[in-house]
């Protein structure tokens, strides 16, 4: 079964008359979450879970679906520039969609998947918390309908976003969080809302790696883009603590991050991963041990600055 014509994506609504973001030469390969289990995993295992997910699983299949048949949907004469109170309203509509932080940035061609393409360049950069105590169950019935609860959620504030932008006179693309065509976490790094961990997720100040990420790119021109990222000092961190790659149930945490000649980082083998995430219950281990889901980020952060001083 070849699950990527089965699960939407942008590749079939591609037109040849129109120009697109291309991913760079030294793009990876990018997977959905479907596509990895049925490729490493175990999509029989995966299935026992359709009575705890149905409702979430529908309902990011049909916004999915949205996104792409709205691909098109845009204003006839788009607006470049936001005005302040129409990003006054883009972010408070956001929030009361269940965004938790926002960011703005420039995407990287080489954040682009090798098998996909964007409409346009700037990204707007939405994450969501997932509930801790549930996340805490984790693997359980509980913590992997918080997962696609998350994802749908996501799925279902971009595409209003989109909406939103559209009705407002701008051009805008929903990129939602099951699926989609760049790596998240990198984007969101490069926006500053935290920094990837050993463990390959966003690690954010105010709930560590207990977040999902999703995206709206747009081709307005004065986004609050993001200058800088004060979260750097998390690998040198990661390098000292090693605990989500002690924990992991299918040892697929690299403890030597692999670094390609590019400057490109792999901090997982997806094909061990896909296991355990298949057959028990969406795993989340790694979030779940993560120093940064039990700790306070300022503690954590205190603490080991005063460390490499001593």
């Amino acid at each position: 079964m070849n699950i990527s014509r089965l699960m939407p994506n942008i590749n079939k609504h591609l037109k040849r008359d129109r120009e697109y973001i291309a991913p760079a030469s030294n793009s990876h390969e990018g997977y959905s979450v479907p596509e990895l289990v049925l490729k490493y995993g175990s999509i029989w295992s995966k299935a026992r879970a359709i009575p705890n997910l149905g409702h979430y699983m529908i309902g990011c299949l049909y916004q999915l679906k949205k996104s792409y048949r709205s691909l098109y949907r845009q204003p006839l004469e788009p607006k470049q520039e936001i005005s302040e109170k129409d990003l006054l309203d883009l972010e408070s509509l956001a929030r009361s969609l269940g965004a938790c932080n926002i960011g703005y940035t420039v995407v990287e061609p080489s954040y682009i998947f090798s098998n996909s393409a964007i409409l346009y360049r700037n990204a707007m950069v939405l994450d969501i918390l997932m509930e801790y105590e549930k996340i805490r169950s984790a693997p359980s019935k509980s913590a992997e309908k918080e997962i696609f609860r998350t994802y749908y959620v996501l799925n279902r504030a971009v595409n209003k976003i989109k909406e939103f932008l559209n009705s407002r006179g701008y051009n805008a693309q929903a990129g939602p969080a099951l699926g989609g065509e760049v790596n998240y976490p990198l984007l969101a790094q490069k926006a500053g809302m935290g920094h990837i961990g050993k463990h390959g997720m966003l690690i954010t100040p105010s709930f560590g790696p207990s977040i999902r990420l999703a995206v709206v790119y747009t081709d307005i021109s004065n986004l609050p883009m993001s200058e800088s990222n004060e979260h750097s000092w998390i690998p040198d961190f990661c390098e000292t603590c090693n605990r989500c790659v002690n924990k992991c149930p299918a040892g697929a945490i690299y403890k030597d991050t692999v670094i390609y000649e590019d400057g490109s980082h792999r901090y997982i083998g997806y094909k061990k991963c896909s296991v355990p995430f298949s057959k028990d219950r969406g795993c989340t281990v790694c979030v779940k041990e993560c120093v940064f889901f039990k700790g306070e980020y300022n503690r954590i952060r205190d603490g080991f600055m005063k460390k490499k001083k001593d």
